[in-house]
């Protein structure tokens, strides 16, 4: 089933304190929200991760971390199918919240150059 949008919808990020952190996160990064199926500890866990990162949390599923605004792990689970884009949208201390972008996809692009190419300055 493919997302359907109407308007935004925005997810929290729980958990950074397990990981990174949040004070790298800023307003218009792009991350990955990705089931994780095989999660002992929840049916419905999506994490979400930054590349070159890594894991940086997971949506948030429960009453006592989901904001009011935001939609649980739960509600967006079956809206899409292993991944879903997102950008960072607010950071406020240990509170992030993402709003789902389905039509975001990113792409990493890598080639060998010859020796005079690589003199010449390139732009990742």
């Amino acid at each position: 089933m493919k997302m359907q949008h109407t308007e935004a919808d925005y997810v929290a990020i729980a958990g950074t304190q397990h990981y990174y952190g949040t004070d790298f996160l800023r307003p218009g990064l792009l991350v990955h929200l990705r089931k994780e199926p095989d999660n002992a500890y929840d049916q419905e866990a999506i994490k979400v991760v930054l590349t070159p990162i890594g894991k940086i949390g997971y949506v948030a599923n429960s009453p006592h971390t989901v904001p009011m605004g935001c939609r649980s792990a739960g509600r967006i689970y079956d809206t899409f199918e292993e991944h879903v884009a997102g950008i960072v949208r607010f950071v406020m201390k240990d509170v992030v919240i993402v709003e789902l972008a389905p039509k975001l996809h990113e792409v990493y692009m890598v080639y060998e150059s010859d020796a005079e190419e690589s003199k010449k300055p390139s732009v990742l």
